[in-house]
């Protein structure tokens, strides 16, 4: 198992590689790039309306006018000399294929480069936001598997019974509700929306956390989380259940069990000996995307209705902003973070099950 994980670790550079080539090509036929944005900002033009692009790549959008021979919208009227300080400003005086490589350069040493438009670096930037959306992904999860999981049993087991009835209309209601229409719910009944105003609704922690004890800290930091993660947890809970329940009946049905029943083992043993074992590879499996999407994806809406400023609202404003720096660097995070949790996953597949041996099967 030692050098299959050594073989997975050294996969993770080359993966990396063709991710960001990947962007980074797309990002290059991609309309409207940061001098035009601020060229178009400076002459009062909307950036989102631009037209007339050619595919000459983002630094170097083209526009079909008789007026102006500008590379740029927005451009005319402007003196070139200012045009190519803007560029400079950018890096996009130098051509696509120089600005990849030194962008590739600087990543193996996990220099992320410089915000175009915030004087910080994207790596303290990113630092800078990650405890939200840690917070946010990491408690979701949790708690998504620690009720999924034994409810999702408890309905496989007791299938039709009016527990399981019962359950499932939660379940519904679950699946129906957005999380974002839930976080407004939220809101409207205990954020001082309309009733009560028990819950605060910006940052992680009260303006007075450093005054705080120890206790009176980690009260302040679940206090401010309760109902992001409540709003959070309603979509993957529901699905995580019916995965659980139907991976579970799906083993209770096969010819093992009965037979494991008919040589007289007691049905907690057949349950957790027996079934539990293969039911929960498929649980397990969806473990790393359901902890991206929570910590990257799935919080973006809630960062936002809650005023939570983590990594979804930061990546989402960069890709507003053309912000490139800011984009390949959270990509580049992301991506090994993604990496490293399927490694995870394949390494608790082996502990779950020990019969399934990646090493064996990879030779």
């Amino acid at each position: 198992m030692f050098s299959y994980i050594l073989r997975r670790l050294a996969l993770i550079p080359l993966t990396l590689f063709g991710i960001i080539t990947l962007n980074f090509m797309i990002v290059q036929v991609a309309p409207g790039g940061p001098v035009e944005r601020v060229l178009a900002q400076i002459r009062g033009i909307e950036p989102g309306g631009m037209t007339g692009i050619s595919g000459g790549g983002a630094d170097t959008v083209r526009v079909a006018t008789s007026s102006s021979n500008s590379a740029y919208r927005g451009a005319q009227g402007l003196d070139p000399e200012f045009i190519k300080s803007i560029e400079r400003q950018f890096g996009f005086d130098k051509p696509a294929h120089e600005r990849y490589f030194l962008m590739m350069k600087n990543y193996v040493v996990f220099d992320l480069g410089e915000s175009f438009y915030r004087t910080i670096d994207v790596g303290d930037l990113i630092l800078e936001k990650m405890p939200v959306s840690i917070s946010l992904g990491l408690w979701s999860t949790l708690i998504i598997y620690v009720v999924s999981i034994p409810l999702g049993i408890a309905k496989a087991v007791r299938d039709g019974t009016r527990f399981d009835i019962s359950t499932s209309y939660v379940i519904v209601v679950g699946y129906a509700v957005p999380s974002f229409m839930f976080a407004i719910l939220l809101i409207v009944l205990f954020a001082g929306g309309s009733y009560f105003n028990w819950f605060p609704l910006r940052s992680l922690t009260s303006e007075n956390w450093d005054q705080l004890s120890l206790g009176g800290k980690i009260l302040d930091y679940f206090w401010h989380l309760t109902l992001p993660v409540l709003a959070m947890v309603i979509g993957g809970f529901a699905s995580l259940t019916m995965l659980t329940k139907n991976s579970f009946l799906e083993e209770i049905n096969k010819q093992y069990v009965l037979t494991a029943k008919a040589k007289g083992l007691t049905e907690n043993r057949v349950l957790y000996g027996h079934v539990f074992r293969n039911a929960m590879l498929i649980v397990i499996a969806a473990f790393p995307a359901t902890l991206v999407g929570m910590l990257f994806t799935g919080s973006l809406l809630i960062e936002v209705i809650f005023s939570l400023d983590g990594l979804g609202l930061l990546g989402y404003q960069a890709i507003l902003d053309r912000d490139y720096p800011v984009i390949f660097g959270t990509l580049y995070v992301f991506s090994i973070i993604g990496l490293l949790l399927n490694l995870v996953s394949d390494l608790a597949y082996h502990v779950v099950d020990p019969r399934i041996d990646f090493e064996a099967r990879a030779t």
